[in-house]
Protein backbone atom coordinates (compact mmCIF):
# COMPACT_ATOMS: atom_id res chain seq x y z
CA UNK A 1 0.00 0.00 0.00
CA UNK A 2 1.28 3.52 -1.01
CA UNK A 3 1.20 6.17 2.07
CA UNK A 4 1.12 10.10 1.45
CA UNK A 5 2.67 11.49 4.56
CA UNK A 6 2.14 15.50 5.07
CA UNK A 7 4.14 17.84 7.28
CA UNK A 8 4.03 21.32 7.16
CA UNK A 9 7.30 22.48 7.04
CA UNK A 10 10.32 21.02 5.35
CA UNK A 11 12.43 20.38 8.92
CA UNK A 12 9.22 17.51 9.69
CA UNK A 13 9.13 16.28 6.25
CA UNK A 14 12.85 15.60 6.14
CA UNK A 15 12.89 14.24 9.61
CA UNK A 16 10.31 11.68 8.53
CA UNK A 17 12.30 10.56 5.02
CA UNK A 18 15.10 10.07 7.21
CA UNK A 19 13.59 7.05 8.76
CA UNK A 20 13.12 5.16 5.59
CA UNK A 21 16.86 5.89 4.14
CA UNK A 22 17.79 4.58 0.87
CA UNK A 23 17.39 7.09 -2.54
CA UNK A 24 14.89 9.53 -2.95
CA UNK A 25 12.96 10.71 -5.76
CA UNK A 26 11.75 13.89 -5.64
CA UNK A 27 8.16 15.04 -7.90
CA UNK A 28 6.81 18.35 -7.99
CA UNK A 29 3.37 19.94 -7.62
CA UNK A 30 2.19 22.58 -7.64
CA UNK A 31 3.61 24.75 -4.38
CA UNK A 32 5.36 22.30 -3.27
CA UNK A 33 7.00 18.70 -4.02
CA UNK A 34 6.97 14.98 -2.92
CA UNK A 35 10.04 13.18 -1.27
CA UNK A 36 9.21 9.65 -2.69
CA UNK A 37 11.05 6.75 -0.65
CA UNK A 38 9.49 3.65 -1.59
CA UNK A 39 5.99 2.99 -0.68
CA UNK A 40 6.08 6.69 0.85
CA UNK A 41 5.22 10.41 -0.70
CA UNK A 42 6.46 12.60 2.07
CA UNK A 43 5.74 16.56 1.02
CA UNK A 44 5.67 19.42 3.37
CA UNK A 45 2.02 21.43 2.60
CA UNK A 46 2.27 24.40 5.08
CA UNK A 47 2.06 26.20 8.00
CA UNK A 48 -1.99 25.96 9.34
CA UNK A 49 -5.15 23.82 8.12
CA UNK A 50 -6.13 25.41 4.73
CA UNK A 51 -2.18 25.22 3.28
CA UNK A 52 -2.42 21.53 4.49
CA UNK A 53 -5.70 21.13 3.09
CA UNK A 54 -4.75 22.23 -0.47
CA UNK A 55 -1.61 20.54 -0.40
CA UNK A 56 -2.79 17.10 0.47
CA UNK A 57 -5.65 17.93 -1.74
CA UNK A 58 -3.67 18.60 -5.29
CA UNK A 59 -1.10 15.39 -4.14
CA UNK A 60 -4.32 12.87 -3.80
CA UNK A 61 -5.80 14.26 -7.25
CA UNK A 62 -3.49 14.64 -9.14
CA UNK A 63 0.82 14.31 -9.59
CA UNK A 64 1.01 11.06 -7.67
CA UNK A 65 -2.35 9.22 -8.53
CA UNK A 66 -3.47 6.17 -10.94
CA UNK A 67 -4.93 8.69 -13.00
CA UNK A 68 -2.13 10.58 -14.57
CA UNK A 69 1.73 10.71 -14.84
CA UNK A 70 3.45 12.98 -12.14
CA UNK A 71 4.13 16.84 -13.15
CA UNK A 72 8.61 15.65 -13.24
CA UNK A 73 7.48 12.97 -15.96
CA UNK A 74 7.62 10.25 -13.50
CA UNK A 75 5.70 6.77 -14.00
CA UNK A 76 2.11 7.13 -12.92
CA UNK A 77 1.86 4.69 -9.63
CA UNK A 78 -0.95 3.05 -7.62
CA UNK A 79 -3.64 5.39 -5.57
CA UNK A 80 -2.91 6.06 -1.98
CA UNK A 81 -4.09 3.49 0.71
CA UNK A 82 -3.75 6.16 3.26
CA UNK A 83 -2.60 9.83 4.73
CA UNK A 84 -1.43 10.72 7.08
CA UNK A 85 -0.94 14.17 9.11
CA UNK A 86 2.60 14.44 10.71
CA UNK A 87 5.06 16.70 12.78
CA UNK A 88 5.86 18.33 15.93
CA UNK A 89 3.28 19.97 18.29
CA UNK A 90 2.76 21.23 21.49
CA UNK A 91 1.16 18.83 24.44
CA UNK A 92 -0.70 19.33 27.18
CA UNK A 93 1.56 17.99 29.93
CA UNK A 94 2.79 16.01 31.93
CA UNK A 95 0.48 13.46 30.37
CA UNK A 96 2.68 13.84 27.13
CA UNK A 97 6.18 15.16 27.95
CA UNK A 98 8.74 16.84 25.91
CA UNK A 99 10.00 14.25 23.18
CA UNK A 100 7.32 11.96 23.55
CA UNK A 101 5.08 10.40 20.85
CA UNK A 102 1.18 11.02 20.16
CA UNK A 103 -1.43 9.31 17.54
CA UNK A 104 -4.70 10.63 17.31
CA UNK A 105 -7.75 8.67 18.13
CA UNK A 106 -9.72 11.84 17.46
CA UNK A 107 -8.69 14.80 14.81
CA UNK A 108 -10.56 17.61 16.40
CA UNK A 109 -10.95 21.48 14.84
CA UNK A 110 -10.57 23.31 18.35
CA UNK A 111 -11.38 26.67 17.04
CA UNK A 112 -13.92 26.00 14.14
CA UNK A 113 -17.37 27.77 14.75
CA UNK A 114 -18.45 30.74 16.21
CA UNK A 115 -17.78 33.14 19.78
CA UNK A 116 -21.51 33.70 21.04
CA UNK A 117 -22.61 35.66 24.61
CA UNK A 118 -22.47 31.57 26.41
CA UNK A 119 -19.19 30.90 24.56
CA UNK A 120 -17.70 29.65 21.74
CA UNK A 121 -19.66 27.02 19.69
CA UNK A 122 -18.50 24.71 17.56
CA UNK A 123 -19.26 24.30 13.90
CA UNK A 124 -21.32 21.44 14.07
CA UNK A 125 -23.76 23.45 16.96
CA UNK A 126 -24.21 25.86 14.38
CA UNK A 127 -26.19 23.25 12.11
CA UNK A 128 -23.50 22.48 9.74
CA UNK A 129 -20.02 21.06 8.94
CA UNK A 130 -18.05 18.85 11.11
CA UNK A 131 -15.53 19.71 13.75
CA UNK A 132 -14.24 15.68 14.11
CA UNK A 133 -12.30 13.08 12.44
CA UNK A 134 -11.86 9.76 13.59
CA UNK A 135 -8.61 7.69 12.70
CA UNK A 136 -9.03 3.69 11.83
CA UNK A 137 -8.96 2.67 15.52
CA UNK A 138 -7.32 -0.74 15.00
CA UNK A 139 -4.29 1.42 12.83
CA UNK A 140 -4.10 3.72 16.01
CA UNK A 141 -3.86 0.72 18.44
CA UNK A 142 -1.02 -0.73 15.91
CA UNK A 143 1.08 2.25 15.31
CA UNK A 144 0.74 3.42 19.35
CA UNK A 145 1.67 -0.07 20.20
CA UNK A 146 4.72 -0.17 17.38
CA UNK A 147 6.45 3.01 18.68
CA UNK A 148 5.05 3.64 22.14
CA UNK A 149 3.21 6.59 21.48
CA UNK A 150 -0.04 7.65 23.51
CA UNK A 151 -3.58 7.69 21.95
CA UNK A 152 -5.78 10.78 22.24
CA UNK A 153 -6.93 13.71 21.03
CA UNK A 154 -5.30 15.90 18.56
CA UNK A 155 -6.71 19.28 18.65
CA UNK A 156 -6.23 21.67 15.10
CA UNK A 157 -5.77 25.34 15.65
CA UNK A 158 -5.19 28.22 13.54
CA UNK A 159 -3.51 30.14 16.12
CA UNK A 160 -1.31 28.04 18.44
CA UNK A 161 -1.89 28.64 21.86
CA UNK A 162 -0.18 31.20 23.95
CA UNK A 163 -1.71 31.61 27.62
CA UNK A 164 -2.38 29.02 30.26
CA UNK A 165 -6.09 30.28 30.03
CA UNK A 166 -6.37 29.36 26.74
CA UNK A 167 -4.87 26.12 27.56
CA UNK A 168 -7.42 25.35 30.31
CA UNK A 169 -10.01 26.84 28.05
CA UNK A 170 -9.27 24.10 25.49
CA UNK A 171 -9.09 21.29 28.12
CA UNK A 172 -12.06 22.11 29.07
CA UNK A 173 -14.16 22.38 25.93
CA UNK A 174 -12.09 18.98 24.77
CA UNK A 175 -11.52 16.83 28.32
CA UNK A 176 -8.84 14.14 27.09
CA UNK A 177 -7.14 16.08 24.41
CA UNK A 178 -3.54 15.22 24.36
CA UNK A 179 -1.82 17.86 22.32
CA UNK A 180 -2.35 21.04 19.69
CA UNK A 181 -1.29 20.65 16.33
CA UNK A 182 -2.20 23.53 13.25
CA UNK A 183 -2.50 21.00 10.25
CA UNK A 184 -3.93 17.66 10.78
CA UNK A 185 -7.95 18.80 10.35
CA UNK A 186 -7.36 20.23 6.95
CA UNK A 187 -5.50 17.15 5.61
CA UNK A 188 -8.06 15.29 7.25
CA UNK A 189 -10.58 17.15 5.40
CA UNK A 190 -8.75 16.56 2.28
CA UNK A 191 -8.00 13.28 2.40
CA UNK A 192 -12.29 12.28 3.51
CA UNK A 193 -13.46 13.81 0.23
CA UNK A 194 -11.12 11.76 -1.56
CA UNK A 195 -12.35 8.67 0.34
CA UNK A 196 -8.87 7.59 2.16
CA UNK A 197 -8.50 7.02 5.69
CA UNK A 198 -6.03 9.25 7.61
CA UNK A 199 -3.77 9.30 10.91
CA UNK A 200 -2.15 11.85 12.78
CA UNK A 201 1.65 11.73 14.38
CA UNK A 202 2.96 13.89 16.54
CA UNK A 203 5.86 14.30 18.50
CA UNK A 204 6.08 16.64 21.56
CA UNK A 205 8.09 20.18 21.24
CA UNK A 206 6.30 21.96 23.94
CA UNK A 207 3.94 22.41 26.30
CA UNK A 208 0.87 23.98 25.74
CA UNK A 209 0.55 27.77 27.24
CA UNK A 210 2.70 30.47 28.07
CA UNK A 211 4.93 30.47 24.99
CA UNK A 212 8.98 30.22 26.13
CA UNK A 213 11.04 29.41 23.01
CA UNK A 214 14.38 28.71 25.80
CA UNK A 215 11.86 25.69 26.73
CA UNK A 216 11.02 23.68 23.80
CA UNK A 217 12.94 20.69 22.65
CA UNK A 218 12.55 21.23 18.89
CA UNK A 219 15.62 18.32 17.79
CA UNK A 220 14.55 15.89 20.47
CA UNK A 221 10.80 16.10 18.72
CA UNK A 222 12.24 15.74 14.92
CA UNK A 223 14.75 12.94 16.32
CA UNK A 224 11.03 11.47 17.91
CA UNK A 225 9.41 11.76 14.73
CA UNK A 226 12.32 9.67 12.72
CA UNK A 227 11.98 6.69 15.11
CA UNK A 228 8.22 6.87 14.82
CA UNK A 229 8.45 6.51 11.31
CA UNK A 230 11.13 3.65 11.48
CA UNK A 231 9.13 1.77 13.78
CA UNK A 232 5.91 2.03 12.31
CA UNK A 233 6.51 1.70 8.56
CA UNK A 234 5.75 -1.95 8.62
CA UNK A 235 2.81 -1.02 9.87
CA UNK A 236 1.58 1.91 7.46
CA UNK A 237 2.63 0.11 4.35
CA UNK A 238 1.16 -3.13 5.35
CA UNK A 239 -2.02 -2.04 7.41
CA UNK A 240 -6.02 -3.23 5.27
CA UNK A 241 -8.72 -1.05 5.94
CA UNK A 242 -10.70 -3.49 4.98
CA UNK A 243 -9.71 -4.96 8.52
CA UNK A 244 -11.22 -2.34 10.24
CA UNK A 245 -14.34 -1.73 9.81
CA UNK A 246 -14.48 0.91 12.36
CA UNK A 247 -12.20 3.59 10.30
Amino acid sequence: MRVLVVTAVPVERDAVTRAFGGPEEHVALPGTELHRCGAFDVLAGGAGPAAAAAATAFALASGASASGAPASGAPASAPYGLVVSAGIGGAFTPVTPLGSLIVADGIVAADLGAETADGFLPVTALGFGRDRFTPPPALVRAVAAATGAAAGPVLTVSTVTGSAERAGALLAAHPGALAEAMEGFGVAEAAARAHVPVLEVRAVSNAVGPRDRDAWRIGDALAALTDAFGKAAPVLEGWNSHEDLEG
